[in-house]
């Protein structure tokens, strides 16, 4: 049996998207996204699952800052519908509810029903954890957003369910190994993940992403950032369709390799079914 980490408590959408990867793992939660990745490392856990970015609310982790140093592979990805509960204490009732609290996206993705109950918020750390903060109280002033899993997990009262503002909300895991895992190169929708940096001459980004243009490779993701202050280059995260051993993919990443000073593939993995059902990130 294997043990994952994952970022939450039990009952989180972490732990939901744990379940539906690898059902019978044994989950290691985990109080940060570095702690996870440090289990991976460290051997704790074999595996890692990281939330990445949610369509509602956009980047959750930041993995062009997590997974550079941390010498894991992304070998899998996962598209999880997100639910939210309002859920609270089995003894008290709607109208006795003060305040909400849940994690700061949850709030953020269930503005509806916070502006119609008129209650104030609380940021927790965690949406599973924020109904544990609730059963823990056992005030009804307190009521907490939360995975449906969660009101089960710690034995709370749904006072009502399916309280995202976006019926199609979903948010994009990542599962990282320390061993990369190359798959064949099949034909089958795979996606390529890479950071870069480009070499400091004039058009340099323009030119490495020409490849991609130039042989019809889709990028479906690219992000910039810098590592520390001052003028240094700046690095980039992309994410593209296909396998590097496809002879256009590999052209575009031998032009990409041309102008840029590094090069790194974090990972090639099978393109999730939602992908292919023509759903937008």
């Amino acid at each position: 049996m294997i043990t994952v980490a994952y970022q939450g408590e039990p009952g989180s959408n972490s732990a939901a998207a744990t379940a539906a990867l690898h059902p019978g793992s044994t989950g290691l939660p985990c109080t940060s996204f570095e702690q996870a990745l440090d289990a991976v490392t460290l051997g704790t856990a074999d595996l890692a699952v990281i939330p990445v970015d949610n369509s509602a609310a956009g980047r959750v982790a930041d993995v062009h800052h997590l997974l550079p140093g941390s010498g894991l592979s992304i070998i899998a990805e996962h598209f999880l519908p997100i639910r939210f509960d309002l859920v609270a204490v089995p003894h008290g009732t709607p109208q006795q509810i003060e305040c909400v609290r849940s994690h700061v996206h949850a709030l953020s993705q269930c503005r509806k029903i916070l502006r119609e109950g008129g209650w104030r918020t609380l940021v927790s750390q965690d949406t599973a954890g924020a109904a544990r903060e609730v059963a823990e109280l056992g005030d009804p002033r307190h009521a907490a957003l939360a995975p449906p899993a969660a009101a089960r997990e710690y034995g709370l009262r749904v006072v009502r369910a399916g309280v995202e503002d976006d019926p199609d909300n979903t948010t994009r895991f990542v599962v990282l190994s320390r061993e990369p895992v190359l798959p064949e190169d099949t034909g089958a929708p795979t996606m390529s993940s890479l950071f870069f940096c480009v070499r400091n001459i004039p058009s340099a980004l323009y030119k490495a992403l020409g490849g991609f243009a130039s042989n019809a490779v889709n990028i479906t993701k690219i992000e910039s950032y810098q590592m520390g202050a001052g003028l240094n280059p700046s690095r980039f995260y992309i994410e593209i369709e296909g396998h590097p051993d496809e002879p256009r993919v590999a052209l575009a990443l031998e032009e990409l390799d041309f102008f840029s000073s590094e090069v790194r593939l974090l990972g090639v993995y099978p393109a999730h079914p939602y992908r292919r059902e023509g759903h937008e990130q």
